[in-house]
């Protein structure tokens, strides 16, 4: 059946992408409407601002017009009717004129423009005082010759500049107050438009993530349920190769059982004929010699050595061959023993069992000067004389293989993670070349120089043991360096590990 890679939020590792990144955009286009929503409100600001100046200055244009009009009033009803009582009104107005103007300076010091005509409307104003105290003062021919050209009259005419200067500045207040309202107003269509859009995208966004989503659900769900039938026919089908693999194993016990039973039988037989054959040879060979000490005719040279020399050495080459076979008949006979024993579970301290060993390889330990350091062990439940064989076997094989002239370090160390604990056998020997490192577990198979003692079998049993206890066996090594053993297993082991 055609697999599917799963993907975090969906069995299509694509569309699970396109949900992240629509997510993405949906956020960057909240984040991106705060940003406009807070830009918009500060250009808001800024232009209420500056729509609240420009009516101020307006409002200062204003007063100053108003103030400029009532003292030309007062001024021409002193003119007219020569009452005092007007005089202290042009006083009031033309001071009230000169503090809106100073006002007025204040405001728009931002305006280069706009300070040009306040300085002109101060000159005017100063101008148009000197004029109104002289005209104040004239009296009988002067005063009417003034009164008659009162038209022409200089403060009459500065009365008009000023008007004008005030129109002008006032047009030009207009003139910006309408430039920043409809500012306002793009800037409103803006927002409004970027509001729009955001929503727009954001309801796009939401739809096909949550169309996405619910696709993805129905695929999980589907996959749920395909994963449940599937574990259903897996379990049966695992119960069956179990089923096979135990019988497989029996019959491979069985196999070597009878097959190593089959084999001494005619093992014996040679090494009884050997024997037979050995008699022979001693008593030809004392015949001769017999021969020699009485004077009988010896036989010729060839025959001598034959008996003498070839005769032994085939006789000892094919007693130590039997011998040869008679061992390994015996390890395979220990194998399928060992493979037929019911393994007896058991909390065991590795630790303590490490130190039984390194008791038991104490003389061989003194004897090569070796220096053996055991750490802390974890606690494992399992099968003591399985781990005990394993152990040992890795324990006797850093002490066998001893790179010689070194003295020999062997530091065994332990530790436990995620339910398994682990033994490390760690020496500095002869090491093992990379090509060799699976091929020493192979049964009858060894490395290096053959100067030690063995038959092959020790760690071909050691890791087909491991396997029986729910673990393995791995090593890294380099040649002329040392090697290193693990040991892997069940923090507690289950019966139905058992021939994993």
């Amino acid at each position: 059946m055609e697999s599917t890679r799963i993907g975090a939020l969906g069995r299509d590792a694509r569309a699970s992408r396109l949900i992240i990144g629509l997510l993405a955009l949906g956020f960057a286009a909240l984040l991106a409407a705060a940003v406009a929503t807070f830009w918009v409100q500060r250009q808001n600001e800024e232009s209420s601002a500056l729509v609240a100046h420009t009516l101020s200055v307006e409002a200062s244009l204003g007063g100053f017009a108003s103030a400029t009009e009532r003292l030309e009033t007062a001024r021409r009803g002193f003119l007219l009717t020569a009452n005092p009582d007007f005089l202290p009104i042009i006083v009031d107005t033309e001071t009230a004129a000169r503090t809106r103007l100073e006002e007025l300076s204040q405001r728009i010091v931002d305006n280069p423009e706009q300070q040009v005509r306040v300085a002109r409307l101060r000159m005017l104003l100063g101008e148009y005082g000197t004029y109104r105290q002289e005209a104040q003062q004239l009296s009988g021919t002067a005063r009417a010759n003034m009164l008659a050209g009162f038209m022409n009259d200089p403060a009459v005419l500065r009365i008009r500049e000023m008007r004008s200067v005030v129109e002008a500045m006032i047009a030009e207040e207009v003139g910006l107050l309408r430039a920043r309202e409809a500012q306002q107003r793009t800037m409103q269509r803006l927002f409004g438009a970027m509001l729009a859009a955001t929503g727009f995208l954001i309801l796009v966004v939401a739809g096909v993530t949550l169309w996405l989503v619910r696709r993805n659900l129905a695929e999980l769900r589907s996959s749920r349920a395909e994963l449940r039938y599937l574990n259903e026919g897996l379990e049966q089908l695992v119960d069956a190769r179990t089923g096979e693999l135990k019988r497989a194993n029996a019959e491979i016990q069985r196999f070597a059982y009878i097959v190593s039973h089959d084999l001494r039988s005619p093992l014996v037989n040679v090494m009884g004929f050997t024997a037979e054959l050995e008699t022979a040879r001693q008593s030809i060979a004392g015949y001769v010699s017999k021969s020699d000490a009485d004077g009988w005719a010896a036989p010729d040279a060839t025959t001598r050595l034959a008996i003498e020399e070839d005769l032994p050495e085939a006789i000892g080459f094919i007693r130590s061959s039997t011998q040869k076979m008679d061992r390994l008949i015996n390890a395979i006979l220990s194998l399928s023993r060992q493979g037929r024993r019911t393994l007896a579970p058991e909390a065991l301290d590795l630790g303590e069992v490490m130190q039984a060993i390194v008791g038991s390889l104490r003389h061989r330990i003194d004897e090569t000067g070796t220096r053996l350091r055991v750490d802390a062990l974890p606690v494992v439940v399992n099968d003591r004389v399985a781990v005990e064989q394993i152990l040992s076997n890795l324990v006797e094989n850093a002490l066998k293989y001893l790179q010689p002239g070194r003295p020999g370090v062997i530091e065994v160390t332990g530790g436990s993670d995620l339910g398994r604990a682990w033994v490390s056998v760690a020496d500095n020997g002869r090491g093992i070349e990379p090509r060799d490192h699976e091929r020493i577990f192979d049964l009858f198979r060894r490395s290096g120089a053959q100067d030690q003692p063995g038959e092959g079998i020790g760690l071909a049993h050691a890791r087909a043991l491991a396997y029986r206890l729910g673990g393995f066996i791995e090593v890294q090594s380099e040649l002329g360096a040392g090697s290193t053993f693990r040991l892997i297993l069940p923090i507690e082991w289950q019966s139905g590990e058992e021939d994993a």
